[in-house]
C-alpha cells in the first residue's frame, strides 16, 4: 500500500489509540500535513510507529476519527460496504412483524465514527455527522442501499454537532422517492414518523427498550408523560392497561402527530388521553398547584447539556423537573427518568434526581437502571457514547 499522509503525536500522546478509543483531539498531534476536510490520514506515534486510520477535521477540536486500527485496510467504497454490512448484519433479529424500525449504524460503536443511519421500514434516515461520513457520502450511501435493499434514503445531516466540524447542515432525499407517509411498528403498535422536520432523525428509536419498560408498568395506573413528542411512552402506557394519559409538549406539530398515532392504534384508539401543548416546566407547576397526582410519570426531556460545559445549568433545569415530578407522584407510583445529555454523566444524573428527591421529601428506590436500546450499543473503548440515562424509580408510600 503506498504511502498515505501522516500526522504525528507528541510523546507520550498513544495511550488512548493503544486502548482503541477512536478519537484524535487537536492538542494531541505533534504535526500534521495540510489536508483537506475528511481526507483519509495515518496516525503516527512520535517515535514513527503506525497507529491507525483516520479522517482528518482541520476545524474541529476533535482533529481525526479513527476509521481502523488495521494497517492494510483502505478506506475506500470497499471498506464502508463491509463496515456497513456487518452493521445491518447485528440487528437483522431486532426486526420483525411488530417492529419495523431499527437503528442500523451507530456510529463509533459500528467502527463508522460521525454516521448515523435509523430504518423506519422502507426509508433510511441518514446523519453525516463528522468530516469524514461527510467526505464520504457516496460510498456511505451506495453500502446502505447495498446492504438493506430500501427504496430511499433521506439525510437529515443538521444536528448542530456539524458546526464544530466546520460543515454547514445538508438534509433532503439522496435516493429514491419519499413516500406520502412514513409509518412504522414498534412493540405491535403503529407510528407515524416524520423523516423530514422531526426531532433528530423522526423518532426515538433509543427509547424502544424503555417504552417496553413503562408499558409493562402501566396497568391500572395514571400516566404523565412530560415532554412527549410524538406519544411513544403515551401509547406504551395505554397499550399496557393505564387507566388513563396526560401528555405534555411544547410542540403543537408533534403533539398533532401524537394524536394521530393514538388514532391510528384501533385497540388503544378511544382510551383516556389528554395531550397539552405547553411548557412543560410551567405545566408541572400548574399541575402540582392544583393538587394532581398520577401512578406513573415519564421524564424524557430534550438534551440540557451538550457538553460538560453546560453541566451546571443542565443540573438545575433535571433537578427541577425531577422535584416537581416527586411532588406529582402518589404513594408507591413510578418514575421513569432520563437524560440523553452527553455532558451529564450517569453519576451526576443519579446525584440530581436524588437531590430532587431530598427536596421533595419523598424516599425512593431504584428499580432499574435505563439506557439505551441494543440497536445502540456502547463500546468498552468509549465511554463517551453513553449519552442516553435512565432511572425507574419508585417512591415509597
Amino acid at each position: 500500500m503506498a504511502a498515505a499522509p501522516a500526522i504525528v503525536l507528541k510523546d507520550g500522546r498513544d495511550k488512548s489509540l493503544l486502548a482503541r478509543h477512536p478519537w484524535i483531539f487537536s492538542g494531541a498531534i505533534e504535526r500534521a500535513p495540510p489536508l483537506s476536510p475528511g481526507a483519509s490520514v495515518d496516525v503516527r506515534a512520535a517515535d514513527g510507529t503506525w497507529l491507525a486510520r483516520a479522517a482528518f477535521s482541520p476545524v474541529s477540536q476533535i482533529r481525526a476519527r479513527v476509521w481502523t486500527f488495521d494497517p492494510d485496510e483502505r478506506i475506500d467504497p470497499a471498506f464502508f460496504r463491509r463496515r456497513v454490512a456487518a452493521a445491518v448484519a447485528r440487528r437483522e433479529t431486532m426486526l420483525d412483524a411488530d417492529n419495523t424500525a431499527v437503528r442500523i449504524v451507530h456510529a463509533e460503536s459500528d467502527a463508522l465514527p460521525g454516521v448515523i443511519a435509523d430504518r423506519y421500514a422502507d426509508v433510511v434516515v441518514l446523519q453525516l455527522l463528522s468530516a469524514g461520513a461527510d467526505a464520504n457520502r457516496d460510498a456511505i450511501v451506495d453500502a446502505i442501499v447495498g446492504a438493506t435493499g430500501v427504496a430511499t434514503i433521506v439525510e437529515r445531516s443538521d444536528a448542530e454537532v456539524r458546526t464544530l466540524e466546520g460543515l454547514a447542515p445538508a438534509t433532503g432525499v439522496l435516493r429514491g422517492a419519499l413516500p406520502a407517509r412514513v409509518v412504522i411498528r414498534e412493540l405491535g403498535l403503529n407510528y407515524r414518523v416524520d423523516v423530514l422536520a422531526g426531532q433528530k432523525t423522526g423518532f426515538f428509536l433509543d427509547q424502544r427498550d424503555n417504552r417496553r419498560i413503562v408499558r409493562d408498568h402501566a396497568a391500572g395506573r395514571r400516566v404523565l408523560n412530560a415532554f412527549c413528542y410524538t406519544g411513544g411512552f403515551t401509547l406504551a402506557a395505554l397499550d399496557g392497561g393505564a387507566q388513563h394519559a396526560m401528555s405534555i409538549d411544547s410542540s403543537a406539530p408533534a403533539l398533532g402527530l401524537a394524536r394521530s398515532n393514538l388514532a391510528a392504534n384501533p385497540a388503544i384508539a378511544t382510551k383516556p388521553a389528554k395531550w397539552r401543548e405547553a411548557d412543560v416546566f410551567t405545566e408541572l407547576r400548574a399541575l402540582r398547584n392544583a393538587g394532581e397526582t398520577f401512578d406513573l410519570i415519564v421524564l424524557d426531556p430534550p438534551k440540557f447539556a451538550p457538553t460538560a460545559a453546560h453541566a451546571q445549568r443542565a443540573a438545575a433545569a433535571y433537578k427541577d423537573i425531577n422535584l416537581l415530578a416527586f411532588k406529582l407522584l402518589s404513594a408507591g407510583g413510578l418514575l421513569a427518568t432520563f437524560s440523553c445529555s452527553g455532558g451529564i454523566s450517569s453519576d451526576l444524573f443519579r446525584k440530581i434526581v436524588a437531590g430532587a428527591a431530598v427536596d421533595a421529601h419523598a424516599d425512593a428506590t431504584i428499580i432499574a437502571t435505563l439506557g439505551a436500546s441494543a440497536d445502540h450499543p456502547l463500546t468498552l473503548a468509549f465511554p463517551e457514547g453513553e449519552y442516553l440515562k435512565g432511572l425507574l424509580l419508585r417512591k415509597s408510600a
